[in-house]
């Protein structure tokens, strides 16, 4: 049964179906989880609510603040979603993600159990934007790849 099937044929096919389809699945998951969470933030029903609050504790609208990081939020998912405006929301995440690793630095113990590998639920939220990061650049990288494959 299995001496018919072409395995670097099959291999080829499944690498080129899962890398177009991967970039894809991808976009729509940072955008689903950026909508999301900003929304939550724009309702204030977000848990990491007081966390944000805390760490910009310079605003005196720190409520403000918050909502207004929601729907920045927002706009990034809503810009992952349509391929012409990914570069727009790798800029604007530029601006956002920095912000998000401020509580390590201004509430470490907000964050850590034991400094430096022992983290609170709080800071793996934060250093899970590392994959967020990745998946960005991964995606933002594949904007020109149809052109980039043409010249090889």
């Amino acid at each position: 049964m299995f001496k018919d099937i072409d395995i670097e044929k099959l291999d080829v096919l499944m690498t080129e179906k899962m890398n177009h389809y991967g970039i894809i699945f991808l976009r729509y998951s940072v955008a689903v989880i950026f909508i999301w969470f900003g929304l939550l933030k724009t309702f204030e029903i977000s848990p990491a609510q007081e966390l944000v609050a805390n760490t910009v504790y310079w605003f005196t609208n720190k409520s403000g603040f918050v909502i207004f990081l929601g729907w920045w939020e927002v706009l990034i998912g809503l810009t992952m979603l349509y391929k012409p405006l990914i570069r727009l929301s790798l800029l604007l995440l530029a601006f956002q993600m920095p912000g998000t690793f401020l509580p390590l630095v201004l509430l470490p113990e907000v964050c850590f159990t034991y400094f430096p590998m022992g983290l609170t639920l709080e800071g793996q939220y934060i250093f899970k934007n590392l994959i967020i990061i990745s998946a960005a650049l991964t995606i933002t990288g594949s904007i020109r790849k149809d052109q980039i494959d043409k010249k090889k």
